[in-house]
């Protein structure tokens, strides 16, 4: 597995993360606290930006040949 390929795999696996986080803290928790809430906050723009990221970084290196 190349580097790029390993990449696009690590930034699709921290966005599901990102989004079971979001839903478990917002859904899911049945005593919320602060610290729940502000992994949630983190946690639903985490999920916004890593696949923004990835775009910009798929575009950047599909062009790259080995």
């Amino acid at each position: 597995m190349s580097l790029r390929a390993f990449h696009i795999v690590f930034v699709t696996v921290s966005t599901l993360l990102f989004v079971f986080l979001a839903v478990w803290a917002f859904a899911l928790v049945a005593d919320r606290s602060t610290m729940v809430t502000t992994l949630g906050v983190v946690s639903a723009i985490g999920a916004v930006v890593m696949p923004v990221y990835g775009i910009f970084f798929y575009r950047k290196v599909r062009n790259i040949v080995l």
